[in-house]
């Protein structure tokens, strides 16, 4: 069965969009015919390893970071007769078991991972045993330190890859800059000449963009009630701060205007059920960019950035929400100087500096059993002094364990030390290098309010995309 019969069978669609023939015929038909995919958010990416995946005679393991997108794909593919499962943290022990069995040895030709379970060596080496066809690798820019969105245990895939005996690769983004797809295809250990890129632009002409300076948080609440109330539908309202959103969450309560919250610090229960209610009706939320990971709501009207976003490609990829079903559907940035002190803040605490890596090293050489017998928030006293927005020790420890220098954790009170630190992470220079990288990020967005031309053509241009002219919504051009 050729690929269209597939996507018509299967699939239920009648023509493929954009790349994703292209795409899928190079896996099925080239020998280590590895793809870099950059699309658009709601472009289509998944089908182009689902639909392999059914073509090659072996099996398709899947790493995201998306664990709701992972149980909306599953569910998906399985009522379309497609056996497939996933494994991440919602998952239990024996479910575990049953579905790497049936991945490993029984008839499930799909499989989605989280990261973290690449740190599990039992579970790799039985995971070897498949017969496994094509990685793909969604989120792909997660891997890359350049990235807006590192994630060490990406950096871990790899060296897996290698274990697996380097089978055929397909990593997937809608953000990634060149230098970061250059380090997308290191990281993967791939050959750069083994690698096509298809990059289907940026543009999508149903989002108008817009920026506005506000001065103060008056003006900010009056321009969130005007779009509010100019584009009926559901809307995010974005904002970096946990009490700068609990502050317009109270205000617009007190407006009698209806929204959901969503953060990091409610209960994961009530942040999956406000992510349902989201997902079952028009609502607005307001929500930290955690919101929005596996979302996939095609009528989004709105999307407000309330405190701006920390890079372009964050941005990009929060807007990318909105629209998904083709209509007309407003981005809007309100822009705050002041808010840049935030981000400041921010780059400085994902980046902890050599100095902190050291006492935090010789703190745990001194007191590990201290640590784990009293705990994270012992740990956080003797190093952050108690500053609930310092997470400088988190990222550290995140940082230490994805290069071996401990294992286990201070929450089952089984941490462990038993490496150096590399040098990478007490490097002066090496430091500085990121902390300046980020802050050209920061800047990025600044200059993206400041633009006079078209915005979209200032996203490609950033993106090294070659420009498709002027969008239809565009007021500067």
């Amino acid at each position: 069965m050729n690929p269209l019969e597939i996507l018509k069978k299967t699939f239920n669609y009648t023509e493929f969009q954009g790349d994703q023939e292209k795409i899928i015929n190079r896996l099925l038909t080239v020998k280590d015919g590895h793809c870099l995919v950059i699309m658009p958010t709601g472009a289509g990416k998944s089908l182009c390893y689902q639909l392999p995946a059914l073509g090659l005679p072996g099996k398709t393991l899947v790493i995201s970071p998306l664990i709701s997108l992972m149980k909306d794909q599953v569910d998906v593919l399985r009522k379309r007769g497609i056996r497939a499962s996933y494994i991440n943290s919602t998952v239990s022990k024996s479910d575990r078991e049953k579905r790497l069995e049936d991945f490993v040895y029984g008839e499930s030709k799909l499989l989605y991972l989280t990261p973290e379970r690449l740190k599990n060596s039992d579970f790799m080496d039985r995971l070897k045993r498949a017969d496994i066809s094509l990685l793909a690798v969604d989120e792909a820019h997660c891997i890359s330190s350049w990235g807006h969105d590192f994630r060490p245990d990406y950096s871990r895939i790899g060296e897996f890859r290698r274990t697996l005996g380097q089978p055929l690769t397909i990593a997937l983004t809608a953000t990634a800059t060149v230098q970061v797809q250059q380090d997308i295809i290191r990281s993967l250990d791939l050959d750069e000449s083994s690698v096509q890129k298809f990059h289907q632009g940026i543009q999508r002409p149903n989002l108008h963009l817009e920026a506005e300076e506000v001065m103060d948080d008056e003006m900010k609440l009056e321009r969130m009630i005007r779009i509010i109330a100019k584009n009926p539908g559901s809307g995010i309202i974005y904002f970096s701060l946990i009490k700068t959103l609990e502050m317009f969450s109270a205000l617009l309560d007190r407006m009698g205007i209806s929204h959901l919250v969503y953060h990091g610090k409610l209960e994961q229960s009530e942040r999956k059920k406000v992510q349902n209610s989201f997902m079952a009706g028009p609502e607005l939320v307001l929500a930290t960019n955690a919101f929005g990971m596996g979302i996939d709501k095609k009528d989004i009207r709105f999307i407000i950035h309330a405190e701006i976003p920390g890079s372009i490609e964050s941005y990009y990829q929060e807007i990318g929400r909105a629209g998904r079903d083709g209509k007309d559907s407003l981005c809007s940035m309100l822009y705050n100087q002041d808010d840049l002190m935030i981000h400041m803040d921010f780059i400085k605490w994902s980046n902890p500096e050599p100095a902190f890596y050291k006492k935090l090293y010789q703190f745990l050489l001194k007191d590990l059993d201290k640590v784990n017998i009293f705990g994270m928030e012992y740990l956080r006293e003797q190093l952050v002094y108690k500053n609930r927005y310092d997470f400088r020790l988190e990222t550290a420890l995140g940082m230490l364990e994805r290069f071996a220098v401990i294992s286990g954790s201070i929450q089952n009170k089984n941490l462990k030390l038993h490496l150096d630190l590399p040098n990478v992470l007490v490097d002066e220079q090496c430091h500085e290098e990121q902390i300046n990288h980020q802050r050209q990020k920061l800047i990025g967005i600044v200059n993206y309010f400041r633009t006079d031309s078209c915005r979209f053509i200032f996203i490609e241009e950033y993106f090294g995309v070659v420009s498709q002219g002027r969008c239809r919504n565009c007021d500067n051009c």
